[in-house]
């Protein structure tokens, strides 16, 4: 049976730019740790290979310790490091069977986490870059992350044409595109950020300043890769989505502030649609969504698309569980960071088989 077979929002078909979705559920990028010395693993392909469907988007994040550095050194960039021409499909029929990658669309999520980091994690043990030299609250979330450095003016120049060089090598190394990662507590949110960004000159500030190094970001990798390779990943709340448009890129992916703490979900009383309403692109929402949040978001145009993280992480099938409103299965949040190539990564089960007619 077809996923858009099943009239359920979350399983209708959207065009997103030159992008023809089969479905609306959107693997969320998630660090997961299982990257060695920054180069692609056999299991990172098989990771994302269960998680693909025919028509399905699926985000490849990177960013902290054994995770995908910026694609900076040559054994990251070519195809047959990630086997992009011959990825495995996924798909509903197969737990990972070897076919085309036509049809499934990959974007690698770019990040660098920086303030929310440990001299550990660093090159020579030095201490991580900030818009800020004030550390993260020790404890604030069970870790103690080391105090970091502020970046000088004259260095922000050098980590664009860092993201920049690192777009055009996703695109050489055969991703379909690349999402810049400003959310979830890494640079650029910490620059976008009044609570965090103190700084004097032009990147700090007025809304506006603090906005520039970002709006840097996604001018040069709209410029070296095209705007319709490009999306954005954002947490709440800020209104700089007019200065996003007239890049014109791909999408916009927002974070939703739906859990208070792990497990506890709560209505919040922000609204993405201000948001929703301001972007001109395919709009993804994300944050603690179930099958009846997602299918309520699409059905009352509250967001385009929208992204799954611990539940695909969890259930590879993910889309074909919904599509036949079948039992979930549960993530075991003890191993999301684990670096085991299979356990909590690629052991996860898939339905057993449905007779199909």
């Amino acid at each position: 049976m077809a996923l858009n077979s099943i009239p359920i929002p979350l399983l209708t078909p959207h065009k997103m730019g030159n992008f023809n979705l089969s479905h609306r559920v959107v693997l969320a990028p998630l660090t997961r740790n299982r990257s060695y010395n920054n180069i692609p693993q056999p299991h990172a392909i098989l990771y994302y290979s269960q998680r693909s469907t025919n028509g399905g988007f699926p985000l490849q994040h990177k960013g902290n310790l054994f995770s995908i550095s910026f694609f900076k050194t040559k054994d990251q960039v070519p195809r047959h490091a990630w086997n992009l021409d011959k990825r495995a499909s996924g798909s509903m029929e197969t737990n990972c069977g070897s076919c085309s990658r036509q049809g499934r669309h990959l974007l690698l999520s770019t990040l660098a986490c920086c303030r929310a980091s440990s001299y550990a994690f660093q090159p020579n043990g030095q201490a991580p870059i900030s818009c800020t030299d004030k550390g993260v609250t020790p404890g604030l979330d069970g870790m103690d992350w080391s105090p970091p450095r502020r970046l000088r003016t004259d260095e922000i120049p050098s980590i664009v044409n860092d993201v920049r060089l690192a777009a055009r090598n996703a695109i050489e190394a055969g991703f379909d595109g690349v999402e810049i990662h400003g959310a979830n507590g890494y640079l650029l949110d910490q620059f976008m950020k009044d609570q965090v960004n103190d700084r004097a000159e032009k990147y700090g500030g007025s809304l506006e300043n603090r906005c520039r190094f970002p709006l840097e970001i996604v001018e040069a990798v709209v410029n070296e890769i095209g705007a319709d390779k490009v999306g954005m990943r954002l947490s709440p709340y800020a209104s700089y989505m007019e200065a996003i448009n007239k890049f014109g890129i791909l999408y916009l992916h927002v974070i939703e502030p739906r859990m208070i703490k792990i497990n506890d979900k709560y209505e919040t009383p922000h609204s993405l649609l201000p948001m929703r309403n301001a972007f001109k692109g395919t709009f993804i929402a994300a944050g603690g969504y179930n099958v009846d949040d997602g299918n309520k978001a699409i059905a009352d145009n509250y967001s385009d698309l929208v992204a799954f993280g611990r539940l695909f992480l969890a259930n590879p099938d993910l889309p074909r569980r919904f599509q036949h409103n079948a039992p979930l299965n549960k993530y075991n949040r003890d191993t999301f960071y684990i670096s085991d190539p299979v356990l909590g990564y690629t052991d996860y089960p898939f339905l057993e088989d449905i007779n199909s007619s």
